[in-house]
């Protein structure tokens, strides 16, 4: 492996480069995580032999929290060194009824948020994806799939068109590789991609076109872990013919939302310039006089859905960032219980 594909089809960019000292280029090594399983991270760097590509790096408490996408400084024994500042960052609510945060990718360049136009479509789902993307700074791709099995996909495509006139929306056949070149403005040499949306709206299928013929990784990964030390791994990446990266993330179908604010802002951005607008800067937008909300609902130039969404969200994210709020509190003040008790007690011994 050579480093032309460290700098073409595993995202590196001057982003990170920017970031190595000069003795580092000389003295480490840097990888990217491309897999995350229940015990190790998988890393794939240029400077690894062609003979064993993937390296194994057991997840501990000594390490940061990392996630598929992040840059990472190895030494030359393979040690971990530090993790590169990150371009972007995907994060969520812990699905079921974990209090704390989940990392989901890092340093992705676009996310293609998709949705089929069948009983699938769902725009306030969308809008939730985009406040998640905002959030993470990066930049969000609408791509309507299974256009073939739809009479009305220009309309649905409208509808989403109308969410924000500067959002990019496609719209595709997955299973055709033809249909899926209007994506290729984003799906090129070091661009790192992600695809995110619900069970059944063609994820797969996507990948597997984009894919084409070329799944290096893929096929790295499988045979590294023929010995049968994983059961599952919950995120990967690919590398794509056209010498981007495809992170494959099924953890992210089902997102709740967390210090998320300025992500839902900017999604609703027609919403906040209309509540700016507001006769008392305190409006609640539920019946007070000069609630430019109000009126703009009442004339149909604002959907009742989409306002009810926005506050359904910003709800959302603060509820759930108070209570990550409370128990990193909660932790932290457990930890310095602990100091201080392992202080008293250090006391103590040399008293006696």
């Amino acid at each position: 492996m050579n480093s032309s594909i460290l700098r073409n089809q595993l995202g590196w960019q001057p982003f990170f480069q920017q970031q190595l000292a000069l003795e580092e280029y000389q003295d480490t090594i840097f990888a990217r995580i491309v897999a995350h399983h229940r015990s190790e991270y998988l890393l794939l760097s240029e400077s690894f032999p062609a003979v064993k590509p993937i390296h194994h790096l057991p997840i501990s408490n000594q390490l940061p929290e990392l996630t598929v996408g992040d840059w990472v400084l190895l030494d030359r024994q393979l040690g971990f060194v530090r993790r590169l500042e990150r371009k972007s960052l995907f994060r969520r609510k812990a699905a079921g009824p974990k209090i704390k945060t989940q990392l989901i990718a890092a340093n992705i360049d676009t996310v293609f948020i998709m949705s089929s136009v069948n009983h699938d479509f769902n725009l306030s789902r969308i809008e939730r994806y985009l406040a998640l993307a905002h959030e993470a700074q990066v930049e969000p791709v609408v791509v309507l799939t299974k256009q073939d099995l739809s009479d009305n996909s220009e309309q649905k495509r409208y509808q989403v068109q109308q969410l924000d006139s500067m959002l990019a929306v496609e719209s595709i056949n997955a299973l055709d590789s033809i249909s899926c070149e209007c994506l290729n403005y984003w799906n090129r040499p070091g661009q790192t991609l992600a695809l995110l949306g619900s069970s059944g709206v063609g994820k797969s299928t996507l990948a597997n076109t984009l894919m084409g013929q070329s799944a290096q990784l893929t096929g790295a990964i499988r045979q590294d872990d023929s010995k049968g030390r994983h059961t599952t791994t919950a995120r990967t990446m690919h590398l794509l013919p056209s010498g981007a990266v495809l992170v494959d993330t099924p953890g992210m179908r089902e997102l709740q939302l967390t210090d998320c604010e300025q992500g839902v802002m900017q999604a609703f951005a027609d919403v906040d310039a209309l509540a700016q607008q507001c006769r008392f800067s305190d409006c609640r937008h539920n019946g007070e006089p000069g609630c430019a909300i109000q009126q703009a609902i009442d004339s149909g130039a604002l959907e009742q859905r989409r306002f009810d969404n926005f506050i359904k969200l910003l709800t959302e994210q603060a509820r759930n960032s108070a209570t990550l709020a409370q128990l990193r509190a909660k932790d932290k003040a457990f930890g310095k219980m602990v100091k201080t008790v392992g202080a008293v007690s250090r006391q103590i011994k040399k008293g006696f």
